[in-house]
């Protein structure tokens, strides 16, 4: 079932009519791991980073790794299933997103059509306890079990890929 409403506002109603709990923090804009940093210290649970990209076939994908992953972007395609991958534009984010680059987080799927980006999420994720990913913006930060997470995805109509991301070698 897809939600009907959109952004922020639909995602807290979807939280509640989904019994989903969470706990919502408040913070500094933050766009990049390293500034973020400074606040997921106060915040227990596992980090994430989202890489928003486009493949050579033009397919768009949303991958969330923990945050200290060092995603390898060559050896990425193999594992998910689809060709040479680039950092999608900030222009196509915010059209299939309605996110602005350092706000990306799973949970902007909300706002994407079913079939317009595929959503990946670290194995090791989906099973946490509790990951920590930004409400559609980077100025808070919402923990809530890796199970929870998939199960907004499902419900909004996007069938989350599950899988072993590949760390670049060091």
């Amino acid at each position: 079932m897809l939600a009907v409403k959109r952004g922020e506002e639909g995602l807290h109603a979807d939280l509640v009519a989904l019994a989903i709990p969470f706990e919502a923090h408040e913070h500094i804009a933050v766009f990049t791991v390293e500034e973020s940093r400074l606040v997921d210290a106060d915040i227990p649970g596992a980090h994430t980073k989202n890489l928003f990209l486009k493949d050579a076939g033009g397919a768009f994908w949303l991958v969330t790794v923990p945050a200290e992953a060092r995603v390898d972007l060559k050896a990425l395609p193999d594992a998910i299933g689809c060709k040479r991958v680039s950092f999608g534009k900030a222009e196509d984010m915010e059209r299939l997103l309605g996110i602005s680059p350092g706000s990306v987080t799973p949970l902007a799927m909300i706002n994407a059509e079913p079939g317009s980006v595929a959503v990946v999420i670290d194995a090791g994720l989906a099973q946490a306890e509790r990951i920590n990913v930004h409400p559609l913006r980077n100025t808070g930060t919402l923990g809530l079990a890796g199970a929870d997470v998939l199960r907004l995805l499902r419900h909004w109509g996007h069938e989350p890929m599950v899988t072993e991301i590949p760390a670049k070698a060091d």
